[in-house]
């Protein structure tokens, strides 16, 4: 029997496979080993395959299409409601089967391996970022505990701190502590060290994308941002229309709607944390010299801060600025400055 769909439910080792033929019976339902899958699909005509956008899932995807198969992924939390009865391996393969057959179906576009490896770099180094805050935390901790306070906060004025705690010979710090924190000092410099190199990368793809420098000419998104967005959603054209593309990062309103009465909470905080921070951060950013131009785009953010109030401006902004890139994207134009 010709199998048109199949349903994959993506493992580590096992995979559970769920296919119909064009009258939409059951065609197949088996299980296979992680060897077997690719050449399993390789002695099949072109169908169309849907799976779970999980860890391994644009691997697999970018696979099977090599072997001309349409692969399709879905978000996990649309699929659920496709599982009937218990959950096991058959039923969540033959739900991504019905799933992926859903015509109002929202899919993942799948990313390319320049993508992942960027994604990476933006990973590490978004961690790298965190453990040394953390590393710096810990130092004023303990300096805290022979009476050394540090005024500032920050990991610029931790370092300066926890070196004149160092050169300072009558602060009451013990030899052994000085040759703990002498090794934290050296531990602070190598993250610093790690976290420049990805920077590093990062300025490479910038250079490198001309999608990335079109981006960056918007106020409030730098190298970082620019690379970090064009990463997560290439040339953004899996959403219908700008407003789409800032609901999947998270800078909407959350609904709670019913009976005609439309009842708007905070953000919904949806999608990317990592790029909805940064759009937010830099949003915050171009606030700073907002309050001193006269363009119209400072006028409108001038406004809003006036009747609402600085948090809510800042989300507003960042909103404009997921929509502009967008339409930058999309259509492949450049950024226009307000008049």
């Amino acid at each position: 029997m010709n199998i048109t769909r199949m349903g994959i439910d993506l493992a580590k080792n096992v995979f559970q496979l769920h296919g119909v033929n064009e009258h939409e019976k059951v065609a197949v339902r088996k299980q296979l080993k992680r060897a077997e899958l690719l050449e399993y699909f390789a002695n099949k005509p072109p169908m169309l395959i849907g799976i779970e956008a999980c860890g391994g899932a644009h691997y697999w995807a970018r696979m099977l299409s090599k072997l001309g198969h349409t692969v399709k992924a879905m978000a996990p939390q649309h699929v659920k409601a496709y599982v009937k009865s218990q959950k096991n391996d058959k039923r969540d393969a033959e739900a991504i089967c019905e799933a992926v057959s859903r015509p109002t179906m929202r899919f993942v576009a799948i990313k390319s391996e320049e993508q992942q490896d960027m994604q990476a770099i933006h990973r590490i180094r978004d961690r790298l970022v965190k453990s040394r805050t953390a590393l710096a935390n810990e130092v004023r901790g303990l300096l805290a505990e022979y009476g050394i306070v540090i005024a500032h906060s920050g990991v610029p004025a931790t370092r300066r701190g926890l070196l004149q705690a160092l050169e300072d010979a009558d602060n009451g710090l013990t030899a052994k502590m000085r040759e703990i924190l002498f090794d934290l000092h050296e531990e602070l410099d190598a993250i610093d060290n790690r976290i420049q190199g990805y920077v590093h990368k990062i300025n490479q793809h910038c250079s490198q994308d001309e999608r990335v420098q079109r981006i960056m000419e918007i106020e409030g998104l730098g190298p970082i941002s620019a690379s970090a967005i064009v990463t997560a959603v290439g040339d953004a054209k899996q959403f219908t229309c700008g407003r789409d593309m800032a609901a999947w990062i998270g800078l909407v309103p959350k609904q709670y709607s019913s009976g005609g009465k439309e009842k708007l909470g905070g953000i919904s905080k949806h999608g990317d944390k990592y790029l909805r921070t940064l759009l937010i951060h830099g949003a915050r950013s171009a606030m700073r010299c907002s309050d001193t131009k006269t363009d119209k785009r400072s006028r409108w953010i001038n406004a809003l801060i006036a009747r609402r109030n600085k948090n809510i401006a800042t989300v507003a902004m960042a909103n404009k600025n997921a929509r502009i890139i967008w339409s930058i994207l999309t259509r492949g134009e450049r950024y226009q400055p307000a008049a």
